[in-house]
């Protein structure tokens, strides 16, 4: 799967705008932020129906309380007193007509009745099948097959609740959870790395405890130690482990502050960190599902409820860019550029903002003039396809107003309809480390092309925070800035009780901050769910035929057979052959040894084709500057074939691991896609 394509530098000559000189007028300050507040309160609270509001999740179990001293946010008290920038955003969106009826969208959005969610919760994660009165099929072997214990009790709760609102309703029974399972003991689950993880304790159903809160100000006395971000054990086995140890921290400071956020690093297992971008378009639709079982696990263990909006109806939009799907847009796109992954006029927009807006003075926060972003929006509409477009009239400020209302006019929120309120409770999370785990799985649920979008969209933020000393806008401005166009889809404010305002915006804010902070961590696909997409492959193609009450038995042999074929095609193995498929024809022979990592495949490649490129043995100077020619040039190792259909190998991973995890694959040197 390739990354996000982004419009070739020719084709953006275009569309890159020239400066100008006189600046843009900025419109009268905003009300105060009470009166902001009030209105949110106001809208939000109406009994009336609205287009497109989200309720916020519920806690199934209250998290514990927040530590004496420290707010709700935790944040520092001149953050929590710095909200003016998200209510004066709020305010300016409401100054303008995105709330006139027939600006709607026709767009609707309510949360399902009971049982109906876990209905589509069981058709999003591939198990639908499970509620009939047939026995398992192969598809939902294979799926149930990879699960780890805590993600088997998500499962069953989910029937279990559905059956109970079967029974209510007085409709035909369904089957029970035992039907499917029968009695499930712990078990080991191996990761992508080869490490087991832990033997759990039997989860029951019943009230979960939530998770301990840290010490107040422990983090900001660990501000700038790094700390390990474990991907090899499924998040929800972490946070089981940490629930057992009564009495300990889970692992991180519930209060944290604008300049003090930890560093998190990723461990590099013997198999290297697996990016989005590096699996292939068939393996990354399993991932979506496997994602959604385990956040569903997750959230069971630290006490969270998760509900999901249903994904309502919208009618059909009469323009050709703002208003339209992403889909649609791409659709479109597709046919000027068939490789996009991210619609052309977003590009634009973010490519016109980084030319000309990165260093100036409250770029994002300062508005633009409003008659003339309305002009410069049915421009677009007008000429952008046809290539008539000029950017040498938009203003920074303008192009920043034209970014945000691109956004909140989407049909369907760019964090979509479903997920929305997932989003929203993560700031409920006192455990920062946790927050990072529900937003990665999060991001990893949502479609592609809002997947894509949100990835451009927080690269440039990233950007516009790094020039901070001359835009003077801090993470924390931009995070309170882009806030109101993320969370308040098309400018209407979720349905929360009164009093819950404040909550909201800083939980809101505080979760941009996270994902703006945190991008290259959440865009990795966890080992352990690597692990889940390859044991999936393996078992489809063996296809085992077997009853429900065979399921266990057949789960443990699985296992038993895979250590010793493992054992026995290691030890005959001594030389790899490496398929190239450009330049040269003949295999690449490279000693398999514990040390042989990609980079020396890398290396060989490299030196075969330019013998005088041979630099000292082991250097790592000469590896780096031999990666970088080869990520030049495009090309790249690839693993192909076995209980995998392609994957691009990280430069660090170990070829012998390599093989152990999939002793059926080939490697395969040739150019990237992009």
């Amino acid at each position: 799967m390739a990354e996000p394509a982004i419009l070739p530098a020719a084709q953006m000559e275009r569309l890159a705008p020239a400066s100008l000189a006189s600046p843009c007028p900025r419109i009268p300050r905003a009300r105060i932020a009470r009166r902001c507040a009030q209105r949110w309160a106001d809208l939000g609270c109406s009994s009336g129906p609205s287009s497109g509001r989200m309720n916020q999740l519920p806690q199934k179990n209250p998290l514990q309380p927040r530590p004496a001293g420290c707010s709700h946010s935790r944040m520092s008290s001149a953050e929590s007193s710095s909200m003016d920038s998200f209510w004066m955003e709020v305010e300016r969106i409401q100054q303008r007509d995105e709330l006139r009826e027939e600006d709607s969208g026709g767009y609707e959005g309510q949360l399902p009745e009971e049982g109906e969610a876990e209905s589509q919760w069981l058709q999003d994660t591939g198990l639908l099948g499970l509620l009939g009165g047939l026995g398992l099929d192969g598809d939902h072997q294979e799926l149930l097959s990879t699960l780890t214990q805590t993600q088997v009790a998500a499962v069953c709760r989910r029937l279990d609740i559905y059956t109970r609102s079967l029974r209510k309703r007085q409709k035909a029974p369904v089957r029970d959870v035992r039907d499917v399972f029968g009695v499930f003991n712990s078990t080991k689950m191996s990761s992508e790395n080869g490490d087991s993880s832990m033997k759990w304790a039997q989860l029951s159903f019943g009230t979960s405890k939530s998770l301990p809160a840290a010490e107040p100000g422990g983090l900001l006395e660990q501000a700038g130690r790094e700390e390990a971000f474990n991907m090899d054990s499924a998040y929800s086995e972490q946070a089981a482990v940490l629930l057992q140890r009564s009495g300990s921290s889970p692992g991180g400071a519930s209060a944290w502050g604008k300049c003090s956020l930890p560093k998190f690093t990723i461990p590099k297992g013997r198999l290297g960190v697996t990016r989005i971008g590096d699996l292939s378009l068939q393996d990354m639709r399993k991932v979506p599902s496997l994602a959604l079982i385990e956040l569903t696990a997750l959230c069971d263990v630290l006490g969270l409820d998760l509900k999901r909006s249903k994904a309502g109806k919208w009618k059909a939009a009469e323009t050709r860019l703002f208003g339209v799907s992403l889909d649609s847009l791409l659709e479109a796109d597709h046919k000027v550029l068939p490789s996009v992954q991210v619609p052309l006029v977003l590009q634009a927009l973010l490519s016109c903002l980084e030319k000309r807006g990165l260093d100036m003075e409250g770029i994002l926060r300062v508005p633009g003039s409003q008659a003339r972003v309305k002009g410069l929006e049915q421009k677009l509409e007008r000429d952008f396809y046809a290539g008539l477009f000029s950017w040498d009239e938009v203003h920074h400020n303008d192009a920043s107003d034209l970014l945000k209302r691109f956004i909140r006019k989407l049909p369907t929120p760019l964090l979509t309809a479903e997920y929305l309120p997932a989003f929203a409770v993560v700031s409920n999370i006192p455990n920062l480390k946790q927050r990072l785990q529900v937003l990665h799985l999060l991001i990893l649920i949502l479609p592609e092309p809002n997947r894509n979008a949100l990835k451009a969209l927080l690269e440039f933020l990233r950007k516009v925070v790094a020039r901070e000393q001359h835009n003077k806008m801090t993470l924390w401005n931009v995070s309170t800035v882009m806030a109101p166009n993320l969370f308040l889809h098309q400018g209407r404010p979720p349905k929360l009780p009164k009093g819950k305002e404040k909550q909201l915006a800083e939980g809101a804010a505080e979760v941009v901050q996270i994902m703006v902070h945190y991008q290259d961590l959440l865009w990795t696909v966890a080992s352990f769910l690597v692990a889940q997409v390859r044991k999936l492959n393996d078992s489809r193609g063996r296809r085992p035929q077997l009853c429900d009450a065979g399921l266990k038995t057949w789960l443990r042999r699985m296992h038993t057979d895979k250590d010793k074929a493992g054992d026995g095609l290691e030890a005959t193995l001594k030389v790899a052959k490496i398929q190239v498929v450009w330049p040269i024809k003949d295999p690449l022979k490279v000693p398999l040894t514990p040390s042989t990592k990609v980079a020396h495949v890398l290396r060989q490649f490299t030196e075969h084709l330019s013998p005088g490129s041979k630099g000292q043995e082991g250097s790592e100077d000469t590896d780096s500057l031999l990666l970088q020619c080869m990520e030049s040039a495009g090309v790249l190792l690839y693993e192909v074939g076995g209980n995998i259909n392609e994957h691009r190998l990280d430069p660090d991973a170990y070829l012998l691991d390599l093989y152990r995890a999939n002793p059926h694959g080939e490697w395969v040197l040739k150019q990237s896609p992009t």
